[in-house]
């Protein structure tokens, strides 16, 4: 889940040498944490969150195939 957040982000940003995920068990869910450059955050996020909504969607539909809740954050 890791490395697809990280891929996506990065095609996504200007500067993707500043592209981080961390992970973060909570509960009974992993949380990751996506940070960006502090100019790249638009582009993350979209317009009206519609970027943010598709990531989240596409590591929430990975994560089903192996039985697990994941949640993504994005933040600076």
């Amino acid at each position: 889940m890791r490395d697809l957040i990280t891929v996506i982000a990065k095609a996504l940003v200007d500067h993707p040498e500043d592209v981080a995920v961390s992970e973060a068990e909570e509960k009974d869910e992993i949380v990751y944490r996506l940070s960006v450059h502090p100019s790249d955050m638009g582009k993350v996020i979209g317009k009206q969150g519609r970027i943010a909504k598709a990531l989240r969607t596409v590591v929430t539909s990975a994560a089903v195939k192996h039985n697990k809740r994941v949640s993504v954050e994005i933040v600076s």
